[in-house]
């Protein structure tokens, strides 16, 4: 029986389509093996929103190589997608497939195996106006199921690269969102995650379709303990979606909303669609729906033109935003987007001190937030077990740890004792 190990790089949209993809070659009798062992089949599913993201995954390829100099070497993913030639150049790959068309990667994996040469089935993505539908085939690796229901962005942020290399809006049918929701729960999973490119605009292409639709879809199902929205813009949190939020207690208390930079004209450099106050007003609004909830968020620090005022800006913004969690950047240029060539780019070095300052606040941030529910009793839902601690998280995104005898996949009660590393401590307590 062949055997085929696939790997992943940055997003949850990537873990989820990697998956898919796993299911596709299960489907043709492959075994899946981890990426570290020998096999005849190697998919590399590439990351390109930053460069480090682009050497990870040409290391990746070349280690693939060294594990079995004779196996199919596939890439996809959106490094693939926008920089096809450099992916067919790395010695070794045979396939490169991009960000479409995945459903026929066994086929050309296959094909490649028959005969020589490169396989290039990248394409044009910006003209792809359907969504790749592709049924889950087996259960996923993991303790929270991701389902992707969203494809392709065209906001067009001056930093980003993505609308390049996932192309315009496509949305999974609400048919499609209810039949993979009904599968993951039947394979036993008690949360669902809905992802998307640019999940907001779920729905645009269908008509009279919105997020909050696909919400109710996967409410709907029988069995469903959990609901969460992965990455979300702040303009398009809908008051439908909020009112669902803030009474329907499977839906998760967390959003991630991007906040990128704090200060107003950095905003308007990265051609973000609100400013501070709009998004403060936001926040504002979201915690009085629904308290207690947790806000995480995204940074770019280094932005071109980011002077040392506009980045103490930012520094006092988030000082007074109450997030739960940071996700710190420094602005790494990406060749075609508009940024890259902006003038007054930042040195490295400024970079790196000003990632270590908005780290050090996201840190307070985060143990802030925390602290308020200690001596709380909460459930949790287990993800992973190592050397005898398991963790996983509450409903509104806190890592909760424990030595107690819980089973990953399984939800229990846990009374939340004190900080510990980048989230609390917990004792078990009787359901």
């Amino acid at each position: 029986m062949p055997k085929a190990a696939l790997t992943t790089l940055g997003c949850k949209v990537n873990q989820f389509e990697t998956e898919t993809m796993e299911g596709l070659f299960r489907q043709r009798g492959y075994t899946i093996v981890p990426f570290d062992e020998t096999a005849d089949v190697y998919v590399i599913n590439t990351c390109s929103v930053t460069s480090l993201g682009e050497r990870k995954s040409r290391q990746l390829i070349r280690r693939a190589r060294r594990l079995n100099e004779r196996a199919v070497i596939a890439v996809t993913g959106c490094y693939a997608q926008v920089s096809p030639e450099e992916i067919r150049a790395i010695e070794g790959v045979r396939v490169v497939l991009g960000t479409k068309e995945r459903v026929g990667i066994v086929d050309h994996v296959e094909r490649a195996a028959r005969e020589t040469g490169v396989f290039d089935g990248t394409g044009d993505i910006m003209h792809t106006s359907e969504f790749e539908d592709i049924p889950l085939f087996g259960a996923p690796a993991r303790t929270r199921a991701f389902l992707k229901i969203e494809e392709g962005c065209e906001n067009f942020c001056s930093f980003c690269i993505i609308p390049y290399a996932r192309g315009p809006v496509r949305s999974r049918r609400l048919s499609s969102v209810r039949r993979e929701a009904a599968k993951l729960l039947a394979m036993g999973f008690k949360e669902i995650v809905l992802t998307g490119i640019h999940l907001g605009c779920y729905g645009r292409d269908l008509g009279d379709v919105t997020l909050a639709d696909a919400v109710r879809e996967v409410l709907a199902l029988p069995g469903i303990k959990r609901l969460r929205l992965g990455s979300l813009e702040s303009v398009e949190l809908s008051d439908e979606l909020l009112a669902l939020l803030a009474d329907e207690p499977r839906f998760a208390r967390h959003l991630h909303l991007p906040l990128q930079a704090g200060s107003d004209e950095v905003l308007r450099a990265m051609n973000r669609h609100y400013d501070t106050a709009k998004f403060a007003m936001l926040i504002e609004r979201v915690e009085r729906a629904v308290p207690e909830i947790a806000i995480s968020t995204d940074i770019i620090v280094g932005f071109p033109g980011e002077t040392d005022e506009l980045f103490a800006e930012s520094l006092a913004f988030v000082e007074c935003m109450n997030f739960a969690r940071m996700h710190v950047f420094p602005y790494s240029p990406r060749r075609g987007t508009p940024a890259a060539a902006f003038a007054a780019q930042v040195p490295e070095e400024v970079k790196k001190e000003r990632v270590h300052r908005m780290q050090a606040l996201a840190a307070k941030k985060s143990e802030a937030f925390h602290a308020d529910f200690l001596g709380r009793t909460m459930p949790v839902l287990f993800e992973t077990q190592r050397e005898g601690v398991t963790d996983g998280l509450t409903e509104n995104y806190i890592r909760v740890y424990t030595d107690a005898p819980v089973q990953t996949g399984e939800i229990y009660n846990m009374h939340l004792v004190q900080l510990y590393r980048d989230g609390i401590w917990g004792e078990m307590q009787d359901t």
